[in-house]
């Protein structure tokens, strides 16, 4: 993986030489190298390793996508703002299944850095909301369960909001 400030300086470098490419009358090359820069710019905005780790939750292997997230070695540099959120919330999601304390670090890490789609906060906060459920802060819980109900714009996360709120009820 290229640190984010190499991919541009590779698609501008691809782009320079798809403008040779017209100077010396080789249309051809020139058009393909134009439509290859794009490829850089866009792994800048959508990084390749976490594109494959949502693949690999899709089909629920979660050491696949671990394995994948684990190929970045430091988020900091290699991804943009809202990509750092998401690498956090794929992790959060992960450590959601053993760890709870390490998974509430996660998501309230990608809520601050920020999530492109409102039904990824909402699944957020509503780990958040469970979390705060199993630690008894129930005004916490139900202030993000609330924001979760905001979000959840589909309704496909009526059922769990209601769960939680029933099992709120118990404490």
């Amino acid at each position: 993986m290229f640190h984010r400030n190499i991919k541009i300086v590779l698609a501008v470098l691809i782009f320079a030489t798809a403008i040779w490419q017209f100077t010396e009358s080789n249309i051809g090359n020139g058009i393909f190298l134009i439509f290859l820069s794009l490829i850089p710019v866009f792994l800048y905005f959508k990084n390749e390793y976490i594109l494959l780790a949502f693949l690999k939750l899709r089909k629920q292997d979660f050491p696949g996508a671990k394995n994948w997230l684990d190929k970045i070695k430091n988020p900091e540099t290699a991804l943009v703002r809202k990509q750092q959120g998401y690498y956090n919330y794929l992790n959060g999601l992960m450590l959601s299944q053993t760890n709870l304390h390490q998974s509430e670090k996660f998501f309230k890490k990608a809520i601050e850095l920020g999530l492109n789609m409102d039904m990824d906060l909402a699944v957020a906060k509503l780990n958040l909301a469970g979390i705060a459920i199993s630690r008894r802060r129930k005004m916490e819980a139900t202030a993000l369960l609330n924001e979760a109900k905001k979000l959840d714009k589909q309704g496909m996360l009526k059922d769990q909001i209601s769960m939680m709120k029933e099992q709120m009820k118990k404490i």
